[in-house]
């Protein structure tokens, strides 16, 4: 089983080198690996490395409330990072961090996993939500690293928990503790023989309550809204917003929306104006005398979870493709929060249903539904929502017991 694995892992590799021609994504990671040893620092051989593995940007910040707990505690560790996504690798410096070191993870070969280790003697090797590299973490246990796994969720239909998953079955077998969000994750992890698990949660709830301290003023936002609330658009896509036009153009009769799209090019910005003529103004174009203007489209990368705080009431898109976005950054402001209805693979997405300061829709008549509840209810709803992230955070105190 281990053969056809790195057997797969070559396919993975040659489909990324022929993607590379036509996904500019898929060149960056090619190019950003390329010659990716000599690019290594070195580190002092007296400081403790310790190792997380994000997969993209969202999983930075979900590990990062631990990444700075384990470096205020003991600054002389070497912090590494790596990633798979340019989209983690390009933006994470964006985030206030204390990472030493950061660089895209070299494929997942024996060979490159024997040189990433023979380089980096690391003690502790955690892996944020996804991605279980089996032959790293194969060649870090053989090297004796405690390997953690944190903000884990697993799902039945995932391959560990299928006939031909024995070789993922071993991976988990490697680690020291699994820690997971949800009842479900432990109750199948434990159908595979392994119970060094933990359920505490999601520390996205810790992350956001750290953002919620970092907000500082935004005088663009302060300009346009000219202290009014606005309706916050946060990570779209063309479907969503496609979705939302004409209950935004109800809004903007009587309040000011913010749109921060989950892609910035140059196309869909355009979309965006064509979608509403005469009523947009670019973040980065922005000057007071167009606060007259009813649409805010923020055009850059790190602007969005400030931006929540100057919101009334939140629409997060990915909820009509299955790749729901960050529901909790809007919410620790108070704000309910409106998404699509695939949302299956995110349990704080039902959490938030059943606790009712969530809301999921999937017509324009209940969207239209939603949005005058929220505007009846809205202090109510303002205070059951800061009361349950309140409820939910402490995620890494409970970690660090067991690490």
């Amino acid at each position: 089983m281990q053969f056809i694995y790195s057997i797969s892992i070559r396919f993975l590799i040659f489909g990324l080198f022929l993607a590379q021609f036509f996904n500019v994504k898929a060149k960056k990671g090619i190019l950003g690996r390329k010659n990716w040893l000599s690019k290594l620092p070195k580190v002092e051989e007296n400081r403790e490395i310790i190792w997380f593995h994000c997969a993209s940007l969202g999983e930075f910040d979900q590990g990062l409330p631990l990444m700075n707990c384990l470096k205020n505690e003991n600054p002389s560790i070497f912090l590494l990072v790596t990633f798979f996504s340019p989209s983690g690798f390009e933006n994470y410096t964006k985030r206030n961090h204390q990472v030493d070191f950061a660089f895209y993870l070299p494929f997942d070969t024996k060979k490159n996993a024997n040189l990433f280790l023979n380089h980096f003697k690391v003690s502790k090797f955690f892996i944020v939500k996804y991605e279980f590299w089996c032959n790293l973490i194969f060649e870090a246990k053989s090297r004796n690293v405690k390997i953690y796994s944190i903000c884990a969720i697993f799902r039945q239909n995932q391959r560990f928990f299928k006939w031909y998953g024995s070789i993922f079955r071993k991976a988990i077998s490697c680690f020291e503790r699994i820690f997971v969000q949800n009842q479900e994750s432990v109750d199948l992890l434990k159908s595979i023989s392994f119970d060094k698990v933990s359920l505490v949660g999601d520390m996205r709830f810790d992350r956001v309550l750290e953002n919620k301290m970092q907000v500082k003023e935004d005088l663009i936002l302060t300009q346009f809204l000219e202290k009014d609330k606005a309706f916050i658009v946060g990570s779209s896509w063309s479907i969503d917003e496609n979705f939302l036009k004409k209950s935004i153009e109800h809004i903007i009769q009587n309040q000011k929306v913010i749109i921060a799209p989950h892609e910035i090019g140059e196309k869909h910005i355009l979309e965006i104006e064509a979608l509403f003529p005469k009523e947009t103004i670019r973040y980065s174009q922005f000057k007071e005398k167009y606060s007259n203007q009813k649409i805010l489209i923020i055009d850059s990368i790190g602007k969005l979870s400030n931006a929540y705080s100057y919101g009334d009431f939140a629409y997060v898109g990915g909820g009509f493709t299955g790749s729901l976005h960050n529901i909790l950054e809007p919410t620790v402001f108070g704000l309910p929060v409106i998404f699509g209805p695939k949302h299956t693979r995110f349990p704080e997405a039902q959490l938030f249903i059943n606790e009712e300061i969530g809301f999921s829709v999937s017509t324009k008549e209940e969207l239209v539904k939603v949005i005058l509840k929220i505007k009846n209810e809205k202090e109510m709803l303002s205070l059951k929502t800061a009361t349950f992230i309140e409820k939910n955070k402490g995620v890494v105190d409970k970690i660090l017991i067991d690490i």
